[in-house]
């Protein structure tokens, strides 16, 4: 065995839109899982054996899967999920919104191969969200909220079969946490002679916290740590991470515990387009409670790791494989035969209407992976109609996003950029072309987005850029998603134009490729 040594790292561990982190270890290795929302395919999975470097194997639902986003709601679709490891078998649960309409769903998934293929969902007809599993003497016992307002907010315990969802022993209240409200994310542990109850409070903007309360039996009755709140960003004036909480807490193969939590990185004063991220805080024990130092989060962190940290270089897809790689995402349930892939290309078959709240085709996009990135790709789209149009797209919803790509115009081919804010929708910078060919680029920095299109020669054309506090929640107004980057095409007029993407690249500029 290694021996262990203080390790400096940076905060988030896993960068972009990942909020919601559950983590499990088996032997050296660690699992963890975060919320997709109305992005499918749903829950991605990701691998490490050291806890600071991280990834992704896959996604827990898929096309193998039967579910349908069909319809979901922006922010709606599938978020907070758990993961344990009981006796060879993963289990998975989370929350659903718009099941059956607008009510919520908790539903339980299962593997014995975290690299294959899951479950199809059972339900638990149990309300609340933000559902967990905690396995110990032959039972599962089943974990979540009750959402029935903030007055009566509570953490309710039952006893479930994980393989059908069936209710064995009726659910409990537990615990009312702390009073700080949006009593959620509830997690059990049995540490010691303790068992220990952590949950999220204050929401999940600049108020968020962790609370955790303790008790001799699993059913309670719970009293809460002294030390309340164990970890919150609200007071930190520096304003690097904000919005912290969520947590789990996991103990490494060296009686290290850690805790992964979301947090939000502060970008252009404050905003940041990146969404809740994953990050990562060690802890303490201290008279039976867990401890983190100040009761904060950090962007530079320390603490016993095994390894140091890796830079993240990029990704390349040349589309040369039918099958999508893991990271790429569609806005709810795709319809596949409208994305072609494979020799080299991705043909994009738009088939009508502009995004909506509840419908969205023609996009296949990837995280946006940090503050500073750059993404390329090629281009080949000849429009037929004024109403086709084409090319790469910067989003976080359906009426916040940028557009740069190639429309006709009064007859002729233009490259033009269009920002979407929500009721206005203005095209803010075009230029005619003359190639059918075309090569585009978007430079993400802290401050703004910037358009290129490259050369054959491979210098960089500046077009236009924008800034990307807009694309920021809190901004918005609304949301728990961050900012994707995508290849798009649209056509007004029913089925349109085909585009045709190729020799598709992520990477970090300051790293290299």
């Amino acid at each position: 065995m290694r021996e262990k040594t203080s390790v400096l790292y940076q905060n988030p561990v896993i960068r972009g839109f990942n909020p919601d982190p559950s983590i499990c270890r088996v032997g050296k290795d660690y699992y963890l899982v975060t919320s997709s929302f109305e992005y499918f395919p749903a829950i991605p999975i990701f691998h490490s054996t050291d806890l600071v470097n991280w990834e992704q194997i896959g996604n827990c639902i898929g096309f193998n899967n039967i579910f349908d986003l069909t319809g979901a709601k922006e922010s709606g679709g599938v978020w907070a999920p758990a993961i344990r490891y009981d006796n060879g078998i993963f289990y998975v649960t989370a929350a659903m919104e718009q099941f059956h309409g607008n009510k919520f769903g908790n539903f339980i998934i299962h593997t014995d191969d975290i690299y294959g293929t899951w479950s199809d969902p059972v339900w638990v007809e149990i309300g609340g969200i933000d559902p967990s599993l905690f396995f110990e003497g032959h039972k599962a016992y089943y974990c979540t909220n009750d959402n029935q307002g903030e007055a009566q907010e509570s953490i309710k315990l039952g006893v479930v079969n994980p393989i059908t969802g069936d209710i064995l022993e009726n659910f409990r209240t537990i615990w009312h946490g702390t009073g700080g409200g949006w009593l959620e994310a509830p997690h059990i542990y049995h540490i010691g002679e303790w068992y220990y109850l952590m949950c999220a409070e204050g929401g999940t903007t600049f108020g968020h916290n962790e609370v955790i309360g303790r008790a001799r039996d699993i059913w309670g009755p719970y009293e809460a740590c002294p030390g309340n709140p164990i970890l919150t960003n609200r007071n930190d004036t520096s304003k690097q991470a904000v919005c912290c909480g969520h947590g789990d807490l996991v103990e490494d193969g060296s009686g290290n515990w850690w805790m992964l939590h979301l947090g939000h990185r502060a970008g252009k004063i404050a905003l940041s387009p990146l969404g809740r991220e994953t990050f990562l805080t060690p802890v303490l024990w201290e008279e039976g409670w867990p401890v983190i130092k100040n009761s904060k989060a950090r962007i530079l962190e320390e603490g016993p790791l095994l390894s140091e940290q890796h830079s993240w270089k990029g990704m390349v897809d040349n589309f040369e494989e039918a099958s999508w790689p893991c990271q790429w995402y569609f806005v709810r349930t795709p319809q596949p035969d409208h994305y072609i892939r494979g020799n080299g290309r991705l043909t994009i078959l738009p088939f009508g209407g502009r995004p909506s709240a509840e419908k969205m085709q023609g996009l296949a996009c990837i995280k946006q992976p940090d503050l500073s990135f750059r993404m390329e790709v090629q281009l080949l789209f000849v429009p037929e109609s004024e109403e086709d149009a084409a090319g790469i797209v910067v989003w976080l919803t359906h009426d916040f996003y940028y557009f740069f790509g190639i429309r006709k115009k009064d007859g002729r081919n233009e490259l033009f950029l269009e920002r979407k804010m929500e009721d206005l929708d203005v095209f803010t910078w075009s230029e005619e072309i003359e190639t059918e060919d075309i090569e585009l680029m978007v430079e993400g920095t802290k401050e703004d987005y910037t358009f290129y299109t490259i050369m054959p020669d491979g210098r960089k054309m500046r077009k236009c850029s924008a800034s990307s506090r807009f694309l920021s929640n809190e901004i918005v107004g609304r949301g728990f998603t961050g900012t994707m980057l995508g290849l798009y095409a649209e056509s007004i007029r029913g089925k349109g134009t085909p585009a045709v993407f190729s020799q598709f690249r992520i990477f970090n500029p300051e790293v290299g490729q």
